[in-house]
């Protein structure tokens, strides 16, 4: 039976990682290590932990601040088990989460997987709207939340596991900040590794609870992108590129309304605006969900269409350095 040690980079977020570790304690299968990394964290988070010391094997570390991925790179190295699995502080697990991963893992020829992401019923509104765009087959999203398994699947930290000793074969995750995730899944497959998607071993993922800051993390996102490009040219695809053309398009369709008085591009916008909020209707069942998920799903595409096309520019034309255009994306040792 395959060992796991489910590692938590954290950085303040005490409420969140209270229902996280509740969850936790609600689990069929019992036979795992939890090891918590507070990254530096404003407030003290051993209180909360103390509150589940009974219940979990639980080993708590404190250090400073470095970014998550270097945080679950400490928590690997501390980790007992043959098997890594990577949650992030604002998810919550079903009941039959770990059992499903040892179950996956036995019948599966591959050295890391990840599941998808989903909202909870508890989640709000804006969550919910969040959550839709982030999976949905009309944004970004993709395999993110559909149920199938693909051999070239992108695990994220949200939700990830990986085998120890391909981690640390490949060094664990980079000095980069953000999109670290993407770019170990591709360090992996550079190595010979392989990684699947399991289907049954979706998180409730809270992601952000506003707007605005969905649209700070989405941009980074967008900026992060052709930095991984620039690391991992073999894995370059156009759809990368599908949110900034997604902006640009809106750019020329205002100007085609208003200097010559057609309005044949927004047609299609109007049209897309559709497709999605009928879509998120029929996911959902909650038209108020599926009218926020019109506004969430434009904030992404935008957002990230945006820092796509800012970090491209930066890197590509103007020929800087990532870590030069983008410093806080990068840990400086």
């Amino acid at each position: 039976m395959p060992s796991l040690s489910l590692i938590i980079a954290i950085y303040n977020r005490k409420d969140e990682l209270f229902e996280l570790l509740t969850s936790l304690t609600k689990q069929t299968d019992k036979d795992f290590e939890i090891i918590i990394v507070d990254d530096g964290s404003m407030i003290d988070l051993r209180p909360t932990v103390a509150i589940f010391d009974e219940t979990l094997q639980i080993q708590f570390f404190r250090k400073e601040n470095t970014g998550p991925g270097l945080s679950r790179n400490y928590g690997a190295r501390r980790a007992k088990n043959e098997w890594l699995v990577f949650v992030d502080s604002d998810v919550i697990v079903e009941t039959d989460y770990i059992q499903n991963i040892k179950k996956n893992i036995e019948i599966s020829d591959c050295d890391a997987f990840g599941g998808a992401d989903k909202a909870h019923k508890g989640f709000n509104l804006m969550q919910k709207a969040i959550s839709y765009s982030m999976t949905s087959v009309f944004t970004t999203g993709g395999i993110r939340g559909n149920k199938k398994s693909v051999s070239k699947f992108q695990p994220r930290s949200f939700n990830m596991g990986v085998r120890k000793a391909a981690f640390e074969k490949v060094g664990g995750f980079s000095e980069m900040r953000v999109g670290e995730d993407p770019d170990l899944s591709m360090t992996l497959w550079e190595n010979g590794f392989k990684t699947a998607f399991f289907d049954d071993i979706g998180v409730y993922h809270k992601r952000r609870v506003d707007f605005g800051k969905f649209s700070k993390q989405v941009y980074q996102f967008g900026c992060a992108r052709p930095i991984l490009n620039q690391r991992h040219p073999e894995y370059v695809k156009l759809s990368f590129a599908f949110p900034t053309f997604f902006l640009l398009g809106y750019v020329m369709g205002f100007t085609e309304y208003f200097i010559f008085q057609k309005g044949l591009i927004l047609g299609f916008y109007g049209l897309y605006t559709l497709l999605v909020f009928f879509h998120a209707l029929y996911k959902t069942r909650n038209i108020s969900i599926a009218a926020f998920a019109i506004l969430s799903t434009y904030i992404q595409m935008f957002s990230y269409g945006y820092g796509f096309l800012k970090s491209w520019i930066l890197l590509n034309i103007f020929r800087q350095r990532p870590e030069e255009a983008f410093p806080t994306h990068f840990h400086k040792s």
